[in-house]
C-alpha cells in the first residue's frame, strides 16, 4: 500500500517545512507537546495540495484493489478539508471519483441541522474513506467516524497525513475500522 516514494519524500520535505515547528505547545487533545505539527500549511500549498490529492488517492486505489469500495473521501474540519478537495479533484482527473464531504464540528444552526456537507453526492450507506491531518489520541477521529454514521455513510477505512504515536493509533483500532498513516512522529522527531 506504499504510495510512490518521491511524492511521499516530497510531501515530507513540505511538511518538515512548512508544518513542523518546536516549541511547547498545548494540542486539541488537550495534552502538551514539545513539537507541533500544522498539516494545513502544507495541505493548503499548491504543490503539498497536489502530493497530499495524490498519495490519498493511492492509498484509496490500494484499497479498492484488495476490493474496499470508497465513494467518498473527507473527515471533521478543518484539517480535513483540504485533504479531502485534493483527493476528491485527484480521483476525478484519475477517472476514479470518490466524492469529498465535510464533517461539521457543529450542526448547522439553521436550515437542515445537518452534521455533514456535501452528502448529495454520497448516498445512504455510502462507504467513505475518513481523512485526518494528525492524529494524537483519537478522539476527532472517533468523532468523525460517529458522525459519518449518524449521517448514514459507512466508514471503510481511515487515513491520516502524520500519526503522533501518543494512543491515538490503539483508540481508533478499537472501533474496527482499519487506520494507516502516511507518516509517524519518528519521521519529524
Amino acid at each position: 500500500m506504499s504510495p510512490q516514494p518521491p511524492a511521499r519524500a516530497r510531501l515530507l520535505e513540505l511538511l518538515k517545512q512548512l508544518s513542523w515547528q518546536r516549541g511547547r505547545v498545548v494540542l486539541s487533545s488537550g495534552k502538551t507537546s514539545d513539537f507541533y505539527i500544522d498539516c494545513k500549511q502544507t495541505a493548503l500549498n499548491a504543490e503539498g495540495s497536489a502530493l497530499v490529492g495524490e498519495l490519498v488517492f493511492e492509498h484509496a486505489q490500494a484499497l479498492r484493489q484488495q476490493g474496499v469500495r470508497i465513494d467518498g473521501v473527507g473527515g471533521i474540519t478543518l484539517g480535513a478539508d483540504p485533504i479531502a478537495a485534493a483527493a476528491a479533484v485527484v480521483s476525478f482527473q484519475r477517472g476514479a471519483p470518490m466524492h469529498a464531504f465535510i464533517i461539521r464540528k457543529e450542526p448547522k444552526g439553521h436550515g437542515t441541522g445537518q452534521w455533514v456537507e456535501g452528502g448529495k453526492s454520497l448516498p445512504d450507506g455510502a462507504p467513505v474513506l475518513v481523512v485526518e491531518d494528525v492524529v494524537t489520541t483519537g478522539g476527532s477521529t472517533l468523532k468523525a467516524l460517529e458522525r459519518a454514521r449518524q449521517s448514514a455513510l459507512t466508514p471503510v477505512a481511515i487515513l491520516s497525513l502524520v500519526d503522533r504515536n501518543e494512543g491515538g493509533r490503539e483508540a481508533i483500532a478499537a472501533t474496527g475500522v482499519p487506520y494507516a498513516s502516511l507518516f509517524t512522529r519518528a519521521d519529524f522527531v
